[in-house]
């Protein structure tokens, strides 16, 4: 998804009254005819829908907000292999979380499973009391390697519909 999306999907988000192109295109960094492309592009694909007048969010469109908002470098969530064996690898969005926990190897994603690391990330930074319970169930089923892999990503999706997003 474009920064700009992310832009108007927050500003839209977080706007506490009506506002007027100008402003708007303001709030975003671009001009406004360029503001009003960008949103019609985003209701097409079914980020905003109409709401009277303006815009408003879809779930959709809410989701992606959750998936693609980067948080500063001190909130993200860092993979290790064990304690003290960093893999290097590091999550700034739920977006970059998702990604990683395609690739990173699946001895990472017991170790934090287990430690409670990922409901923790979840719950604290994302502030997903949800997934973060659909996260510690997985540790009642004692899934190890791919099966493990595979149900974290369909916890997320299950919710938020990335693979759907990237």
């Amino acid at each position: 998804m474009k920064q700009e999306h992310v832009r108007i999907l927050k500003t839209m988000n977080e706007a506490t009254s009506r506002m007027d192109l100008n402003m708007f295109a303001q709030a975003v960094n671009l001009e406004p005819t360029q503001a009003m492309a960008e949103v019609q592009e985003l209701a097409k694909e079914g980020f905003l829908r109409r709401v009277g007048n303006g815009y408003g969010l879809t779930e959709k469109g809410r989701n992606a907000l959750t998936v693609f908002t980067a948080f500063p470098s001190d909130k993200a969530f860092h993979f290790y292999i064990e304690v003290d064996k960093p893999l290097g690898f590091s999550a700034q969005s739920l977006e970059d979380f998702y990604r990683l926990v395609r690739q990173v190897c699946s001895d990472s994603l017991e170790f934090h499973l287990y430690r409670r690391d990922f409901e923790n990330w979840i719950m604290l930074v994302i502030k997903d009391p949800e997934l973060a319970d659909a996260f510690a169930s997985l540790k009642t089923a004692e899934l190890k390697g791919e099966a493990l892999r595979k149900a974290l990503l369909k916890a997320i999706d299950a919710k938020y519909n990335v693979a759907e997003l990237l």
